[in-house]
């Protein structure tokens, strides 16, 4: 037996005591749990397991009193959570973790504990759900407004990765890249599917204890990194989340210029506060590395450069390799900073779109990793619209047994609340869809609610996850979005081999949505260089376009960018229509 299946044999084996922590619970409902005065008995009961269990209880659903396996369908079983976390807050608590199994895959468990109509049941063809609850006390995480959101870019093997796994953990690479596996997206990340796997990573810092070895920043104050022990553990992610005051995500981009797409997504369709660009001492700008500082400054995110890999060369290739990405930035029509001249606080107080800071790092020696320590405690968060109406657009969707449909991304605008009633879309044909919020969480952390600038996963109901695509977005239900197929934009070729004509067909990249769209310039034709206004109609389906809206467009060698100036006609016709 696994040891997953072990957990829930032990507590059936265990059974319900009284002045025990385990409760069997074969369903719960709203319309009978939380009626007539049944929610507070409940909640009294909960609590009642939960201080029994020295702060911990554990709550097995899908079970007869008698511990016998019962099995409920997965709509049930996420109400039975719903009306289980409603409870947990009643009694101060909150659910921590959950565990879900199939009857079939646990028939035996029954079996052990004498429950011999099991061989039925792991014969059915729809057997049904079994989980394990465990609730723990106190609220649910109360997340700061200080959440730092950083975008990684740069050049496929320039050590990206490797840096942030180093920064995040605190460990010293072996030189051979391991504290990049901490980045790699493994299948058992997005198994619950809650968790926003965009992030690949997160780490943060405590206030001061008065410890010598804290790193003192551009404030005088002392800062305490709270750092990683295994990336891979959800446990750990939700460890940093509940213990640092304030916390530093990583949007892990790709290097590859193949993967540009993905690149770009990232940087665009989050809401990331700074960039961060590699560039290997050992190579130097690139290609990518151009066009990565490119989709940076086009899209006014204030960056660091970080020259990595400076363990590799000597000193004079070093200053080689500074020489030519200052030179770099000054073409850019930035001004580079470089952090070992100048210092930390020079770079934290100027930082912005035009003033470019350089540190010097090697994940190998931590050379300069207390600089960048130093500067993610101190930079202070970008302004987010935090009033206003919430909105986020999709970015992944997963479909997660137990729970149902999960929409992650980054959330642009206002706050959500687990039971919020919003919309999603727009679907193919220029509707939405009305759902309802089931929960949130943030880095494998379970949250009350949410607001601008978290990168979250919030699990619906009323949706299938197949509906969900990328590029839509939830709103509140009261909202009244108007989808468009069109819109005016003014755009600047990045890079064109010939000129833009009519009917020129890029991707474009507007939020978390990448769509083929056809431009029409208004002066008949755009070069590389020039600025200039066009029509924008995306070719296959509508989506929520708003005035003011950055975006990139790219089309084999070439790319720029634009914003959005007008929005066009409410949603043309369907793909049918076309």
């Amino acid at each position: 037996m696994s040891a997953d299946r072990s957990v829930l044999r032990q507590a059936i084996e265990r059974g319900e005591r009284d002045g025990g922590s385990i409760e069997f619970k074969e369903r719960l409902s709203r319309e009978v749990h939380l009626a007539d005065g049944r929610k507070e008995s409940l909640a009294a009961q909960l609590r009642h397991r939960v201080l029994s269990g020295d702060g911990e209880a554990t709550y097995v659903v899908g079970v007869t009193d008698d511990g016998g396996l019962a099995g409920i369908d997965p709509d049930r079983f996420s109400e039975t959570m719903d009306v289980l976390s409603l409870l947990a807050e009643e009694a101060d608590a909150h659910i921590h973790d959950v565990d879900t199994w199939s009857v079939a895959d646990v028939a035996d468990v029954a079996a052990r504990s004498g429950d011999h109509a099991a061989d039925d049941l792991g014969a059915s063809e729809t057997p049904g759900l079994v989980g394990i609850a465990t609730i723990r006390e106190g609220a649910t995480l109360e997340t700061d407004e200080d959440h730092l959101v950083i975008g990684t870019a740069g050049h496929v093997d320039h050590g990206k990765s490797t840096l942030v796994g180093s920064l995040v953990t605190g460990q010293a690479d072996d030189g051979q890249g391991g504290t990049r596996g901490f980045l790699d997206v493994q299948p058992h990340e997005i198994e619950r599917g809650l968790s926003a796997d965009l992030s690949y990573a997160v780490y943060g810092f405590d206030d001061p204890d008065g410890s010598a070895d804290d790193e003192v920043g551009a404030s005088g104050r002392e800062h305490v990194p709270v750092r990683m022990d295994n990336p891979h553990r959800k446990q750990d992610r939700a460890r940093i989340v509940a213990e640092a005051d304030r916390l530093v995500s990583f949007v892990d981009t790709v290097g590859h210029e193949p993967w540009l797409r993905t690149t770009i997504r990232g940087l665009v369709g989050q809401k990331i506060d700074y960039g961060l660009l590699a560039v290997a001492a050992d190579d130097g700008p690139t290609k990518t590395t151009r066009e990565h500082l490119g989709i940076l400054l086009a899209t006014e995110l204030p960056t660091v450069v970080a020259v990595t890999k400076t363990d590799l060369v000597s000193d004079d290739r070093v200053e080689t390799v500074l020489a030519e990405i200052e030179s770099l930035l000054r073409d850019a029509g930035t001004t580079p900073l470089p952090v070992p001249r100048h210092g930390v606080d020079a770079a934290i107080a100027e930082i912005d779109d035009s003033v470019v800071p350089i540190v010097e790092t090697s994940a190998v020696t931590r050379e300069g990793l207390d600089r960048l320590d130093t500067l993610f405690a101190e930079l202070p968060k970008r302004a987010t619209p935090e009033r206003g109406e919430f909105r986020m657009y999709v970015d992944r969707s997963y479909d997660v047994k137990g729970v149902g449909a999960v929409a992650s991304g980054t959330v642009n605008s206002g706050t959500v609340e687990a039971g919020d009633e919003l919309l999603l879309g727009p679907m193919p044909d220029g509707t939405f869809e009305a759902v309802t919020v089931r929960s949130i969480e943030m880095h494998y952390h379970r949250v009350d609610r949410a607001s601008a600038g978290r990168i979250v996963g919030i699990a619906l109901k009323g949706i299938d996850e197949e509906a969900i695509e990328r590029g839509m977005v939830l709103l509140p239900r009261s909202a009244d979005p108007d989808p468009v197929r069109e819109f005016e934009a003014e755009v600047m070729v990045l890079n064109h081999p010939t000129r833009i004509r009519s009917g020129y067909e890029p991707v474009v990249h507007l939020e978390t949505a990448s769509e083929a769209a056809e431009f029409t310039p208004e002066s008949g034709r755009l070069l590389p260089g020039d600025t200039g206004r066009t029509q924008v109609r995306f070719k296959f389906r509508p989506y929520l376009v708003e005035e003011g809206q950055r975006f990139v467009f790219r089309e084999g060698s070439s790319k720029g960018v634009g914003t959005v100036t007008d929005v066009g006609p409410a949603a043309g016709p369907s793909p049918a229509d076309d």
